[in-house]
C-alpha cells in the first residue's frame, strides 16, 4: 500500500490517495476546490494535480472520502465523480445531523436532510473494501458530529479530531460539536490502537515555523500531544478547550464551504441567468 499526500496551501488542508500499487485500486480523502472568497470563484487547479497522479498511476479510485463536513475549504468531491463516475462519495452516517442543522441557518427548506447526496454513509464499525484496501470505519465525533476517522492497515487517517502533537486537536465549538465527545474519541478510541499506528492529519498550521508535517503516530500523540495526552484527564481537556474555542474565530470559508460540503459537493444550480449563487446569512448586531 502506498500513501500520496497533497498539501492545499491556501487553506492548509492535506489530501490523501491511498492506493495498492499492484491492483490500483485506491481511495481518496479530502480533496480541496481552490475557491477565491473575494471574487467567489473556483478553478480546479488543485484538484487537477490529484487528478493527474491518479491517470498516471492508472488507479481505480472507489471511493471519494470526506472525514467531515469542512469549514474551511470547498469540497472537490463532484469534480473528481464527473472525472471518475464509478468512484463513491462517502461520509459519516452522521451527516444527517449537520444537514438538519445547517439547511434550517441557511433556509433550505427543499433540501433533502437524509445523506442521499452521497452515494455511501459509512457507519461506525463498519468495514469497507474497495478492491484490495480494507477501510476500518471509526466515528470520532466531538470536532463535529460527522468526523470519523478510517484505519487502512497500519495507517489512520483523523480528519480534524488529532492534529500533530505541537498543535493538538481539532475546536469544538461548532454546532453539535462536543469536547466532552472529542475527548471520548481520542482517548477511548484512538489511543487504544496500537502505538505504532501511523496518523495522518487533516491539516497542518506549522507552529513556530517548523517544516510542514502531514504525519504523526499513535504513541508520539499520546505522550506529546499538547492538548490531550494519554495522562491528560477529561476534565483537563474539556475545560481547555472550550476556553479555548471561545478565543478562535470564525473560519474564513466557514458560510460558503458548509453549504457546498453538506451536499457532497454539488454546487448550486444556475438560475435563468447562467449564474450559481452561494446563500450568505445575514447577521446584524
Amino acid at each position: 500500500m502506498e500513501i500520496k499526500t497533497f498539501y492545499h496551501k491556501d487553506t492548509n488542508t492535506f489530501s490523501y490517495i491511498v492506493y495498492e500499487p499492484t491492483t490500483k485500486d485506491a481511495v481518496i480523502f479530502d480533496c480541496v476546490l481552490d475557491y477565491h472568497k473575494a471574487s467567489s470563484t473556483i478553478s480546479y487547479d488543485s484538484v487537477e494535480e490529484v487528478i493527474d497522479f491518479l491517470q498516471q498511476q492508472q488507479l481505480v479510485l472507489h471511493y471519494i472520502i470526506e472525514s467531515h463536513i469542512h469549514a474551511d475549504h470547498l469540497s472537490a468531491a463532484q469534480y473528481l465523480k464527473s472525472k471518475y463516475p464509478l468512484a463513491k462519495t462517502a461520509v459519516s452516517t452522521q451527516i444527517t445531523l449537520v444537514q438538519e442543522t445547517f439547511s434550517k441557518i441557511y433556509n433550505f427548506a427543499d433540501m433533502s436532510v437524509d445523506g442521499s447526496q452521497f452515494d455511501s454513509l459509512f457507519a461506525d464499525g463498519d468495514i469497507i473494501e474497495a478492491g484490495k484496501l480494507t477501510l476500518n470505519i471509526m466515528h470520532t465525533p466531538g470536532h463535529t458530529p460527522t468526523c470519523m476517522s478510517v484505519l487502512i492497515e497500519d495507517c489512520l487517517f483523523t480528519g480534524d479530531s488529532l492534529f500533530i502533537p505541537d498543535f493538538g486537536t481539532g475546536r469544538c465549538d461548532f454546532p453539535n460539536g462536543s469536547a466532552e465527545q472529542l475527548y471520548s474519541s481520542v482517548s477511548e478510541k484512538l489511543y487504544t490502537l496500537p502505538d505504532k499506528t501511523r496518523v495522518f492529519v487533516g491539516h497542518d498550521y506549522q507552529p513556530g515555523g517548523r517544516e510542514l508535517r502531514s504525519e504523526t503516530s499513535i504513541l508520539e500523540s499520546k505522550k506529546h500531544n499538547i492538548q490531550l495526552t494519554e495522562q491528560t484527564s477529561r476534565e483537563e481537556f474539556v475545560d481547555f478547550r472550550t476556553a479555548r474555542d471561545k478565543l478562535l474565530s470564525a473560519p474564513t470559508l466557514l458560510l460558503p464551504s458548509i453549504q457546498i460540503n453538506m451536499q457532497a459537493g454539488l454546487l448550486p444550480i444556475a438560475e435563468d441567468n447562467e449564474v450559481s449563487y452561494l446563500k450568505i446569512p445575514l447577521s446584524i448586531k
